[in-house]
């Protein structure tokens, strides 16, 4: 049987697609390796950590916030089994509602390993069996895999990814965190309010590379408040697993001498690669860039006819919401329609507490352009609803251009910045201004009305400041 379109891949650039093009009257299927739909983000990344983050900030507020609020409850205690339980129903849940989706939609799923054999023709094996599907487009969906440090072996127990930290069976005395990103410092977070001793060593200088330098600079500070301590300037260059605790070599980055830190279980988060393994590109003729990332063109074609891909597996941010937007883009295009992701405004969050989000260009980012900009800030301080909940950590900060006021980045800490960020995002999709944010009217009290005063501080006129 043939299709109009097979999708190796079920995260969510994958099954986004898929259900985008079944939608726009495609005859669709999927394949998928894994036993369940829903690849890295809802199995073993974004979804279950959210789930952790949850849980264990609950467990915190308990042990350290109830009090002073009025409500006194005897010390919580750490059921960690019934935890994992929570995080599982969760995982569950959303697995569920994906195979519902492909239901729904009449899309094919079909179990097992994709490979390409070129165009119009994929084959998928499984147990030992192999079938080949004709279709008249594909797309490679197939996300990425935890990047690796040399001469380090993750065993998923005292040596972890980001998928044996998820699944714990007990918390670390010690937990020591290679790579200062979103995910270390997320997964970090869940482990230390459980009771674990963090150090996180960084290759850079900084924490989060990438993000607004000023941010992250505060941020550390609210991190290292909490109890994280950092090494940054530092490598891992070894870890001695012989005894009963680990031994890791740390040297400093720009050489010199080395030190050993003791943990009871390290985490590798050094960043993704691209998943092609087996996908049989190489024979097929699909091209890769020098970061072996598939080759796409502005349409998302790969250089063999009839073959696309999105996602991790191509150039951009490693962001599910960056994949789900290539998904409806890539199916639209296939479709003949004019699909189109606009990479300028794709926000990001990291969902520690108080959370920070970001969308759009950096200081940094700016000042390289030579684009001339002005800043407005504003901190939770004085923001009437951070103060009467007594979670004031942070700040609003966006950069517009000095010349049209057109608003060019946003960046935020603070209690839900990850759900305040979109009325950013909205505003910068139309092109809008500082001014226009400013004017815009919002409830009282809300944290929301940060931003509205950061959009005021960039006219130098904020109320409450």
């Amino acid at each position: 049987m043939a299709y109009d379109l097979v999708v190796i891949g079920t995260g969510p650039g994958g099954y986004v697609c898929a259900v985008r093009a079944a939608q726009l009257g495609m005859k669709v299927a999927v394949v998928e390796k894994n036993a369940t739909l829903g690849g890295t983000c809802l199995n073993v990344g974004c979804m279950p950590s959210k789930a952790l983050l949850h849980a264990s900030e609950m467990f915190e507020e308990a042990g350290h916030s109830f009090a002073k609020m009025g409500v006194s409850v005897s010390a919580p205690k750490l059921d960690l089994p019934a935890m994992m339980n929570f995080k599982q129903q969760g995982i569950d849940g959303n697995v569920k509602g994906v195979e519902f989706l492909m239901k729904k939609n009449k899309i094919d799923v079909l179990k097992g390993a994709g490979k390409i054999l070129g165009t119009g023709k994929v084959e998928v094996s499984a147990d030992g069996k192999s079938q080949v599907i004709e279709t008249k487009n594909i797309v490679i969906a197939t996300g990425s895999d935890i990047a690796r440090l040399k001469g380090i072996e993750i065993d998923e127990t005292r040596i972890v990814s980001s998928t044996g930290a998820l699944s714990l069976d007990k918390v670390p005395g010690k937990l020591l965190i290679v790579g200062a990103g979103v995910i270390g410092l997320e997964l970090g977070s869940v482990w230390h309010r459980l009771g674990a001793e963090v150090v996180v060593v960084e290759f850079l200088d900084r924490i989060l590379p990438g993000m607004d330098g000023e941010i992250a600079k505060q941020f550390q500070r609210i991190l290292e408040k909490q109890g994280f301590a950092f090494k940054l300037g530092a490598k891992v260059t070894g870890v001695d697993t012989s005894g009963k605790t680990l031994k890791a070599t740390i040297e400093p980055a720009a050489g010199g001498a080395a030190e050993t830190l003791e943990a009871d279980v390290v985490l590798v988060s050094i960043g993704r690669v691209p998943y092609t393994e087996g996908l049989g590109l190489k024979e097929a003729g699909v091209a890769l860039d020098n970061r072996a990332r598939v080759q796409i063109d502005p349409h998302f074609a790969t250089s063999v006819k009839g073959v696309y891909a999105i996602g991790d597996v191509v150039a951009g941010p490693m962001l599910a919401h960056k994949a789900e937007d290539e998904g409806v883009a890539v199916a639209e295009i296939i479709a003949g329609q004019a699909g189109h992701v606009n990479y300028d405004v794709i926000p990001g969050v990291v969902y520690t507490t108080p959370e920070v989000s970001s969308v759009g260009k950096t200081e940094e980012e700016l000042k390289q352009a030579g684009v001339a900009y002005t800043v407005g800030k504003f901190p939770f301080t004085a923001n009437g609803r951070s103060k009467v909940n007594q979670t004031t950590d942070g700040f609003v900060k966006i950069l517009a251009d000095a010349k049209t006021d057109r608003v060019l980045g946003v960046h935020i800490i603070g209690r839900e910045a990850g759900e305040m960020i979109h009325e950013a995002a909205v505003l910068m999709e139309f092109g809008g201004s500082a001014e226009d944010l400013a004017r815009t009217c919002h409830a009282h009290p809300t944290r929301s009305e940060a931003i509205k005063e950061a959009a005021l501080a960039v006219g130098k006129r904020a109320i409450h400041m």
